[in-house]
């Protein structure tokens, strides 16, 4: 899973349980989602990279790009 790309479904941010979408066996699959980094926001539609895991279906998250 670490290393692996998604996309946020749902809006990640403090305070907020957010989803994202990852491409796992063959298909895709829903996991609840934090910021990797403290007071980071993610809005829906931005690609995301995994960063860690927590079985069975939570991941840490950060921008994948920088927009720059």
């Amino acid at each position: 899973m670490i290393g692996e790309l998604g996309r946020v479904t749902g809006t990640v941010g403090p305070g907020l349980v957010g989803e994202v979408i990852v491409r796992v066996r063959g298909g895709a699959e829903a996991f609840l989602a934090y910021p990797a980094e403290p007071g980071a926001r993610l809005e829906r539609g931005t690609v995301v990279m995994v960063v860690e895991y927590q079985p069975p279906r939570t991941v840490y998250v950060t921008a994948a790009y920088d927009g720059g």
